[in-house]
């Protein structure tokens, strides 16, 4: 556990928080601020800054206990639809430097506006950019 960190203090009971999953690796917990009605936090136990910190097997995890809450709560909310959001440094939204996956059902007329704008590149641009990055 990180000392300053408020999501190691709530995966680790240091404060109380509304949990609704909790195994050896993760704890759930509702989010305080949530964006729509049932939104949670997945939180691992140990303190991984972000993406490029967690080990893969961990990852692995993180991403199918995802899969199992939102189909839980997907059934137990009625929600519509889910945004699945895990943001990576300050200028992509990360406001808590410990790896965390947002859950957020999604309701009809819900009023959150969850995206992005998108981009026009020319088909040129987009196979220069692929050439670029490819692995």
């Amino acid at each position: 556990m990180k000392d300053d960190c408020i999501f190691c203090k709530l995966a680790g009971h240091v404060f109380e928080t509304n949990i609704i999953y909790e195994d050896d690796d993760f704890t759930v917990i509702l989010d305080a601020n949530p964006a729509t009605r049932g939104h949670a936090l997945i939180l691992p136990k140990e303190h991984y800054a972000d993406l490029y910190e967690i080990p893969d097997e961990l990852l692995k995890k993180a991403a199918s206990l995802a899969k199992k809450i939102v189909s839980e709560l997907t059934e137990k909310l009625g929600a519509d639809g889910y945004n699945i959001v895990q943001n990576n440094g300050e200028k992509a939204g990360q406001t808590v430097f410990h790896f965390h996956i947002h859950l957020i059902p999604r309701y009809e007329n819900d009023g959150q506006l969850i995206g992005w704008k998108p981009g026009k590149p020319g088909d040129d641009e987009l196979k220069a950019l692929a050439d670029k990055i490819r692995l």
